[in-house]
């Protein structure tokens, strides 16, 4: 898993706190709760997640929801051209699924999802409780508050479209990200009216490739 980061340093981008700190709270956590380590995912870690699970299970949050308003300068764009990604905010509620981590590598698979979903600090690790239909996990989810610099609100379809059209980071476009998320989510059965609309919207770079290219203005 790769954890090079491009220039500048992290430590300048917006919003940038820290990561270490929080790395060590989540292990502190989970070792006093004396509990198997759960992981809930609700977008890329659906797809592509990167360790070992003994066990996986269909979830749900209530008061948590799936919003595209992330800004990504890392891993899904760059600091001249800040892509979007996923992040768990308040309010609502939102389908995904907990990972159980093979006992004995909890330390190593929090500081590889660290390198992976937090270079620059920007979530909120949180332990929330998750319906599954074997009962109530406590499960670890990443978390972004409206008051983050890196919260985009809503977007224009316009500006979105740009984003669509341009942000690249080291894993890859953000299109490519929001299509492999849609793509697992229609796979699970999981209805996202909000991912799919901005499916259709990214339907029009195919009719109109040029629809977001300042230079085609």
């Amino acid at each position: 898993m790769a954890s090079s980061l491009p220039s500048p340093a992290t430590h300048t981008l917006p919003g940038w706190r820290d990561p270490a700190p929080l790395l060590a709270a989540a292990l502190e956590h989970w070792r006093a709760s004396q509990q198997a380590l759960w992981i809930f995912g609700y977008a890329s870690l659906l797809w592509k997640r990167e360790f070992d699970a003994m066990e996986m299970r269909e979830a749900g949050v209530a008061g948590w929801h799936r919003a595209f308003r992330m800004r990504s300068r890392v891993n899904r764009g760059s600091v001249d051209c800040p892509g979007l990604v996923f992040a768990l905010m308040a309010g609502g509620s939102c389908v995904g699924r907990v990972y159980r981590v093979r006992a004995g590598s909890e330390r190593d698979v929090l500081q590889a999802l660290w390198e992976r979903e937090m270079p620059t600090g920007v979530y909120d690790p949180r332990w929330l409780s998750c319906r599954t239909p074997q009962g109530r996990v406590q499960a670890l989810a990443f978390t972004l508050p409206h008051r983050h610099p890196s919260h985009t609100g809503r977007l224009s379809d316009a500006a979105l479209l740009e984003i669509f059209q341009r942000a690249r980071g080291r894993y890859g476009s953000t299109l490519e990200y929001l299509a492999q998320t849609a793509t697992q989510l229609e796979r699970m059965g999981i209805r996202d009216a909000e991912v799919q609309r901005l499916m259709r919207l990214a339907e029009q770079l195919e009719t109109n490739p040029t629809h977001a290219d300042p230079q085609a203005r």
